[in-house]
């Protein structure tokens, strides 16, 4: 029998711990129980509806109404709801997604596909083909990793050994060794004190090539990087930045990872965050969208120079002693092939850059309009963050309270956005109209007023 209204709120969070909160603070303030959602909104248990303007979790780029992915859902789980992909077996969606996903990534150098479970494998897929990729060649002193402060690549040891963001990493120490960071391309803030983004790159690329004479270029197996820096506050790097880093790590032999768990499928208003800064990876870590949040599920892409080290291999080197039980779950390939054809057809690309635009131009407004906002950061399609202050001139961060006001005010007045430290992150589904935009700005607007 269904638990009723009373039931749920008694128990909101008594015996369940959330990911990201602390356990006492989800008794203290009990979450949002949300309970629907139609197209672009979700609603609570209190009936109250909302523009979701997180997106999920920045993967229901499709919004919640996305029929063909919950029919192609359904038909698999009737004709086959799971079976390994393990050596020896396979199945009829893993392959044909491999071919769609070998087109969608085509302009991206990617032809090979690696499933996994989410984002987090994903990136720890990747990290681990890196290092083998090096064995296999013959040199098998390239183990360590390079990364950018305030990057994110998810929580395993993995990723979180590679994130750039101590609330990730302090709590868990001691990490993988061997993995060394560099300056984020933030303007806002950085150690050179250079607020132009061009300059700012410049002196981080030189700051690379730097690392990588210190460590040695022999020792490093890859570079991992988000095209644009998604949970550590949405922050962009110029343009020349990522093509410098790439023909860097090309010079040195380092394998360059480019993290698009949120990037990849539209988001940033180009097909992939590479594509918009025309780089072509030799790896891509994706999930996120490609189910449209429905479905736990990702792909490692791999370019063709990276495969053809693994595929012609005679040694006994390149047999990959890595995979998850759900990697290649027929339910998810369904979902993914339903929700790409999808994300094709929509050219939702377009529309987050339109939409993008408009939200990026209000956002930009409530920074002129707010002393409390320090700093916006967006223009590349539905990526934008506000970075809120106590005083515009030291750059001091607010007090605790005032994000989580801002986002509890923005709720009540019609929109959900998410506060990560002092950052409120705006990354909402890519189906979203300019008058869903408008709601994300009124109810924004009400937040920061309240403040």
């Amino acid at each position: 029998m269904p638990r009723d209204e009373n039931f749920l709120k008694a128990n909101n969070a008594r015996h369940l711990w959330h990911p990201m909160a602390h356990p006492a603070d989800s008794q203290a303030n009990p979450p949002t129980i949300v309970t629907g959602a139609q197209g672009v909104r979700i609603t609570d248990i209190d009936g109250h509806e909302v523009v979701d303007g997180v997106g999920g979790l920045w993967n229901v780029n499709l919004g919640y109404s996305c029929e063909p992915v919950k029919a192609a859902i359904t038909a698999q789980l009737d004709a086959l709801p799971y079976y390994s992909i393990f050596r020896g077996t396979s199945n009829d969606k893993v392959i044909e997604l491999a071919e769609e996903l070998k087109d969608f990534f085509a302009p991206d150098g990617l032809t090979r596909a690696f499933y996994t479970s989410g984002g987090g494998d994903s990136v720890e897929t990747a990290l681990r083909l890196a290092r083998q990729y090096h064995k296999i060649r013959g040199e098998a002193g390239r183990i360590k990793f390079l990364s950018l402060k305030k990057g994110y690549h998810g929580t395993h040891f993995g990723g979180a050994s590679v994130n750039g963001n101590a609330n990730f990493r302090t709590a868990y120490e001691p990490l993988l060794p061997g993995c060394h960071h560099i300056t984020a391309p933030y303007p806002y803030r950085n150690p050179f004190n250079e607020s132009d983004p061009a300059k700012l790159a410049q002196l981080i690329l030189a700051e690379l090539e730097d690392e990588i004479a210190f460590q040695g270029a022999g020792t490093i197996a890859a570079f991992i990087m988000e095209p644009i820096l998604g949970a550590g506050g949405v922050i962009p790097p110029h343009e020349s930045f990522m093509p410098g880093v790439a023909e860097i790590c090309r010079r040195n032999g380092i394998l360059l990872i480019a993290d698009e768990v949120i990037t990849a499928f539209g988001r940033t208003g180009a097909w992939t965050g590479s594509r918009l800064w025309g780089v072509q990876p030799d790896m891509m870590s994706t999930a996120k969208a490609i189910t449209n949040g429905y479905f736990p599920f990702g792909a490692v892409m791999i370019a063709d120079h990276v495969a053809e080290v693994f595929e012609k291999d005679e040694t006994g080197k390149a047999a990959i002693g890595h995979g998850y039980t759900y990697s290649g779950h027929p339910v998810g390939a369904a979902a993914a092939l339903a929700c790409l054809a999808e994300t094709r057809r929509l050219k939702v690309n377009e529309n987050a850059a339109a939409r993008g635009a408009e939200l990026f131009a209000g956002v930009q407004a409530l920074h002129a309009k707010y002393d409390v906002v320090g700093d916006v950061r967006g223009g590349h399609g539905l990526m934008i963050a506000l970075e809120l202050v106590s005083d515009r001139a030291t750059k001091a961060a607010p007090p605790k309270s005032v994000p989580g006001q801002v986002q509890k005010v923005a709720y009540d007045a019609g929109a959900m956005v998410r506060v990560s430290g002092p950052n409120v992150i705006l990354s909402p589904s890519l189906v979203l109209t300019s008058a869903d935009v408008q709601t994300i700005l009124t109810a924004l607007d009400a937040g920061l007023k309240s403040v």
